[in-house]
C-alpha cells in the first residue's frame, strides 16, 4: 500500500555508495583478437584508471593493475590515454608522470619516453603497427608547443611527425603509411568554433609539406581513411556536423555523405572521441544527435541511413569495429553509461560488456520527458526527470522541488538516460530538470554559438526561462527551485544567484566565479576560451567585470553549497574560496567543502559519495524536510555569531554593516543583507539559528515606532526593557 508523505522526504533505498557504483567513467574500448579491452575508472581505488579486459570466456580482469593509471594530461582533460596492438601489448599514459610505457600482461611495465619537464602525451593510436601521440611540452608559464609525434617501441624516443599549429588532434595514417590527416586549430578558436583538416605526405619520417582540405570556416573533426586514397570526415560547414567524403585524384572530389539535421560530431574536450567508424564492407556506423542520439548505419553507395534498435541516447561514441561488430560507449534509458558490443546486422544482440548498470531497481527509475520553452533568445531544451517512487504519494496539494542541472562546458550536451544520480533525488521526491541552455552542443552550430559573446546571459536567461517554464505549467513548486552546476555550470549557477530570483538555493562544483581570474589563470587549452564566449582582453574588460558574480556580492541572497577539489588547477580553489568569503561577509549561509587531492572533476570514491550526501543534506536543511539517511550539514551564517553579552546571549553582526549586538537587531535585520532571507526558502537557516539561542519572535507592534514591517526576533530582556 502505498504511503503520502511530502516531497523530499520520501524513503528510498538508494544510498550515494549506489550511485558511485553505477557511475562508472570510461576512456576508449578495443577489440583485440577474441577478447576486449576497455579503460575505466576505479573510484575505490582513488580514482585511478584501469585498463581491463574480458576474455573469451566471459571473465573480467585488469591488464593494468594497481597503482597504475592509464591518465593523460594533454589539454588538462586528457584523453585516449591508452592503445593496445593487435597482439595485446598495451601502451599506456601513466598518470603520474606523463611518460608513455608499454605492458605485455602479467608483466612489468617497459619506459618509452624520456623524463622531460613539462612533457606529457594523449591522444595514444596503434596504427598499422605504429604507435602515434599528441605530445605538449609546457616551455614557460601556462604556454604549450604541440606536435603529432610516433613513439618507438624499443624505448628509443618520439620522433616529431608534425606541428606547425597551436593545437593538433586525430591523426590518422593512410593504410600504405604514405599520408597522415589530422585536425588543427589556433588560438582564440576552439575546436568546435574552427578547425582545418589537413593531409600530409610522410617523407624520411616526417611531414614534409600539407594540403588543407577545409577552409576552416567550420568544425572539421575525425579525419578516417577507406582507403589510400579517400578520407572520411565530420565537418559543420552546413549548419550541422555531417559526414563528407574527400577522394585524391585529378581531380580531387569532396561530397557529403547522407546528410542530415542532426550532428554527426560534437565539442571535442577529450582525445580519442570518435563519433564513426567505417565497415569492412564500405558501410558506416555513425551516431547522430538532436537533443537524443541514435545510431545509425549509412551506405554510402546509396546514401541511404537506416536506424539501429539499440537503446543508445547519451553520450554515445564509437569505439571499436570488427567485420559487423561494433563497440559503443554509450547510455540509454533503460540503463547507465557503459560499454556495449553490438552486430549492426543483428542488434537485437547487443550486450554491455561493463558498466551499464541499472540506475535504480525497477519502478525507481524516472522517465527522461523531453521539454522545451520559450526564452528570451528563442528556443531553450532540456529533460525533466520527475519524482518516481513506487511505493510513495505525495500530498494532492504540494507540488515537488526540482534541482535543475547546468552541464558545464559551457560548449558540452546532455542526453535523456538512466542517471543513478537523478534516480538518488527523484525517488527522494525531489524533480531534477537537465538544461541544454544555448551553447550546447546537439542542436547544430546557430543554437552552439547563441552564447558567442554573450556567457552570463543567454545561460542564465535559459536555465530561468526552463525553471520558470516547469513551475509555471505546475509541475513544480516555484518557492523551491534549486539550481547546480560544475565549472561553467557553477558559473552559471552563481550568475543566475546574483541575476535572478527564481531559484531559493545553489550548489556549485568548482565554479568559476572571476571571469577575469579564470582568463588569469587557467590552462592553455582553455586560455582564449573566453575570447568567443565574452570578448578579447583587454578591450573587453569591463565586461568580464559587469558579468563575473563576485562583482555583484549583493545578488548573493540564497543559501549555496560550494564544493571544491584542493587540485583544480582549471578553475583554482581561489575562486571558491573568494566566493565563500563574499558569502560569509553578505551573512549569507553556505556550506564551504574542500576535498585534498580532488581536481577538476571528483574521481574518488569517498569525495563523490560524501559531495551527493552533502548535496542532498543541503537541500533538506534549505528547504525544510528531513534527511536522516545522510549526515547533517552546518550551514555557516557569515559574520553573525551569538555571544555572552550584559543582557544575555546576544548576536553580534560583524558584517558590511559594522558591529551590531541583538539591542540593534531590530534594525540588523531590517536591512540588507539580512531581509532577502525571511522572504526566501522559509528562512529556515535564520530561524533556526535564532530560536535554538533563545530569541523569541515578536511583531512590529511590539517594537519601538519606525522599525519597519519585518519579522524580528529578539532575547526577552531586550523586549522586556523596550
Amino acid at each position: 500500500m502505498e504511503s503520502t508523505l511530502p516531497f523530499g522526504s520520501w524513503p528510498s533505498p538508494l544510498t550515494a555508495s549506489d550511485v558511485t557504483a553505477a557511475s562508472a567513467r570510461f576512456d576508449g574500448a578495443r577489440f583485440v583478437g577474441d577478447e576486449i579491452w576497455w579503460a575505466q575508472g576505479v573510484p575505490e581505488e582513488a580514482g585511478r584508471t584501469a585498463v581491463r579486459r574480458r576474455l573469451p570466456g566471459g571473465g573480467v580482469e585488469d591488464v593494468l593493475p594497481a597503482p597504475w593509471s592509464a591518465r593523460s594530461r594533454v589539454h588538462e582533460y586528457g584523453g585516449a590515454a591508452w592503445a593496445v596492438s593487435g597482439d595485446g601489448v598495451l601502451y599506456f599514459v601513466d598518470g603520474a608522470d606523463q611518460r608513455v610505457r608499454s605492458l605485455r600482461p602479467g608483466e612489468q611495465p617497459v619506459t618509452l619516453t624520456p623524463p622531460v619537464d613539462g612533457a606529457a602525451y594523449g591522444g595514444l593510436s596503434w596504427q598499422h603497427g605504429r604507435l602515434l601521440a599528441i605530445r605538449e611540452q609546457h616551455t614557460s608559464g601556462r604556454a604549450a608547443e604541440r606536435a603529432i609525434v610516433e613513439i618507438a617501441l624499443d624505448g628509443t624516443g618520439p620522433t616529431e611527425l608534425v606541428g606547425g599549429s597551436d593545437f593538433l588532434a586525430q591523426p590518422a595514417l593512410s593504410p600504405d603509411g604514405t599520408r597522415l590527416a589530422w585536425v588543427a586549430w589556433d588560438h582564440p578558436a576552439m575546436p568546435w568554433d574552427r578547425t582545418v583538416l589537413r593531409v600530409g605526405g610522410i617523407e624520411d619520417g616526417a611531414v614534409a609539406s600539407w594540403t588543407e582540405i577545409t577552409d576552416g570556416s567550420g568544425a572539421a573533426l575525425q579525419p578516417t581513411w577507406s582507403d589510400d586514397d579517400t578520407v572520411l570526415y565530420t565537418d559543420d560547414r552546413s549548419g550541422r556536423w555531417n559526414l563528407r567524403r574527400h577522394r585524391f585524384g585529378a581531380p580531387p572530389s569532396d561530397e557529403p555523405l547522407a546528410p542530415a539535421d542532426a550532428d554527426t560530431g560534437g565539442a571535442l574536450w577529450v582525445l580519442g572521441t570518435r563519433w564513426y567508424a567505417p565497415l569492412a564492407d564500405g558501410r558506416i556506423v555513425a551516431v547522430r544527435t538532436d537533443g537524443a542520439d541514435e545510431v545509425v548505419v549509412l551506405d554510402p553507395a546509396d546514401g541511404s541511413a537506416r536506424r539501429l534498435d539499440v537503446d543508445a541516447t547519451a553520450y554515445t561514441s564509437v569505439e571499436d569495429v570488427a567485420g559487423t561488430r561494433v563497440l559503443l560507449i554509450t547510455a540509454g534509458r533503460s540503463a547507465t553509461l557503459g560499454v556495449w558490443e553490438i552486430d549492426v546486422d543483428d542488434p537485437a544482440s547487443a550486450h554491455a560488456v561493463a558498466g551499464a548498470a541499472p540506475a535504480a531497481p525497477p519502478g525507481w527509475v524516472p522517465t527522461a520527458r523531453a521539454v522545451t520553452v520559450t526564452g528570451p533568445h528563442g528556443e531553450v531544451h532540456a529533460f525533466a526527470y520527475p519524482p518516481t517512487n513506487p511505493d510513495v504519494t505525495a500530498p494532492e496539494d504540494e507540488l515537488p522541488p526540482y534541482l535543475v542541472w547546468v552541464h558545464g562546458g559551457p560548449t558540452s550536451h546532455v542526453g535523456p538516460s538512466a542517471s543513478a544520480k537523478a534516480a538518488y533525488f527523484t525517488s527522494r521526491g525531489i524533480g531534477v530538470l537537465d538544461v541544454n541552455y544555448g551553447g550546447s552542443t546537439g542542436y547544430g552550430r546557430a543554437y552552439r554559438e547563441r552564447l558567442r559573446g554573450q556567457w552570463g546571459v543567454v545561460e542564465v536567461d535559459d536555465v530561468v526561462a526552463s525553471a520558470s517554464g516547469l513551475a509555471t505549467a505546475g509541475l513544480a513548486d516555484p518557492a523551491r527551485l534549486a539550481i547546480e552546476g560544475g565549472s561553467a555550470g557553477g558559473w552559471t549557477v552563481l550568475a543566475a544567484l546574483v541575476g535572478s530570483d527564481v531559484f531559493s538555493a545553489g550548489i556549485s562544483r568548482y565554479g568559476v566565479g572571476d571571469a577575469r581570474a579564470l582568463a588569469a589563470d587557467t590552462h592553455d587549452f582553455e586560455a582564449r576560451y573566453l575570447d568567443g564566449l565574452i570578448g578579447p582582453l583587454p578591450e573587453a574588460e569591463q565586461i568580464y567585470i559587469d558579468r563575473s558574480p563576485l562583482s555583484r556580492p549583493e545578488g548573493f541572497r540564497v543559501p549555496l553549497l560550494i564544493l571544491q577539489g584542493a587540485e583544480d588547477r582549471v578553475v583554482p580553489p581561489a575562486q571558491a574560496e573568494a566566493i565563500r568569503d563574499a558569502l560569509r561577509t553578505r551573512g549569507v549561509p553556505h556550506s564551504y567543502v574542500l576535498y585534498e587531492g580532488e581536481g577538476h572533476g571528483f574521481r574518488g570514491r569517498d569525495t563523490a559519495i560524501h559531495a551527493l550526501e552533502s548535496e542532498l543534506a543541503f537541500l533538506g536543511r534549505v528547504f525544510g524536510f528531513e534527511t536522516p539517511d545522510v549526515p547533517p550539514l552546518e550551514l555557516s551564517i557569515g559574520m553573525l555569531r551569538v555571544v555572552t553579552g550584559p543582557v544575555g546571549r546576544e548576536i553580534v553582526n560583524e558584517g558590511d554593516m559594522g558591529p551590531h549586538t541583538s539591542r540593534d537587531l531590530a534594525v540588523v535585520v531590517s536591512r540588507e543583507p539580512i531581509r532577502p532571507l525571511f522572504a526566501r526558502a522559509g528562512s529556515a537557516p535564520w530561524e533556526r539559528l535564532l530560536r535554538e539561542n533563545g530569541f523569541t519572535e515578536v511583531t512590529a507592534a511590539d517594537l519601538p515606532a519606525g522599525t519597519g514591517t519585518e519579522r524580528y526576533f529578539v532575547l526577552p530582556p531586550v523586549l522586556d526593557g523596550a
